[in-house]
């Protein structure tokens, strides 16, 4: 089995979606780096790689049973065995898991680039994968609290975050069932039509709203997120917590 020594992690907990597993240039200087004394690595192939990466599913227990115990953090002069984690790569990405005694990859972590590159090397030669999924991939159901990859993409960490805390507040909006309430804040996302939104139902103001707020990131979106925060105090808390998490907070060098 190969190996790879004082692997940098940055652990993401319960995440399903591999777009909130964050690579190495958007890590935080407050987030809680750990250093693993030695963890195993192992090829796998793109569907199961797909899956752990994007699911919080049952792991293959041939995987679990070769890499239990493998994992040893390092505190002070003791070396601690972790029960199950270890690096999975399928040859074009990497990534490292930790079940927590478990059998889902409920913790994960991109890797630093230097032993990411380490990790494709120790893995260039092999012929065939050590695992591979065992059962039929289902396609994965998204929702408006898990969006799809593809209105992700181009998003810094700040801006995945807060899309998903406007998202939470659309959900919530939804509940309330209250036509006014929708209607007022489409208005405030399109002034311009105000003639025509007052002429929708509850559900279609709903939808139309959704659908806009859904694609991309703009200055608009962060305005209108702003505005709705206000006066919820979990939401608003949430909101305080990225505000100020620019570039500024994230680590700046290679290793």
């Amino acid at each position: 089995m190969q190996y790879l020594h004082d692997v940098w992690v940055n652990w993401f907990e319960g995440e399903e979606n591999g777009y909130n597993v964050c690579a190495f240039h958007e890590w935080r200087k407050y987030d809680g780096i750990e250093i693993l004394d030695q963890v195993p690595v192992n090829y796998v192939n793109p569907e199961l790689f797909n899956q752990i990466e994007n699911d919080l599913t049952d792991l293959p227990k041939k995987l679990l049973e070769q890499i239990k115990n493998r994992t040893y953090l390092r505190k002070n002069q003791d070396r601690i065995p972790v029960e199950y984690a270890t690096i999975v790569t399928d040859g074009k990405a990497a990534l490292a898991f930790d079940t927590m005694g478990y059998q889902i990859p409920i913790r994960k972590s991109r890797l630093i680039p230097r032993q990411e590159r380490l990790v494709f090397d120790l893995v260039k030669e092999y012929k065939d994968y050590q695992f591979v999924l065992e059962n039929e991939s289902i396609e994965k159901a998204y929702h408006i609290l898990s969006l799809p990859p593809e209105v992700m993409v181009g998003l810094t960490r700040r801006e995945r975050h807060l899309k998903q805390l406007l998202m939470m507040m659309l959900d919530q909006l939804k509940q309330t069932e209250n036509p006014q309430e929708v209607k007022y804040w489409l208005t405030e996302w399109a002034p311009n039509q105000y003639r025509s939104i007052r002429k929708l139902t509850f559900s279609e103001a709903w939808n139309q709203l959704y659908y806009s707020l859904l694609k991309g990131w703009s200055a608009q979106h962060e305005n209108i997120c702003k505005k709705m925060v206000k006066g919820q105090p979990f939401f608003e808390q949430m909101w305080e917590l990225e505000r100020d998490n620019g570039y500024k907070h994230t680590y700046k060098r290679i290793l």
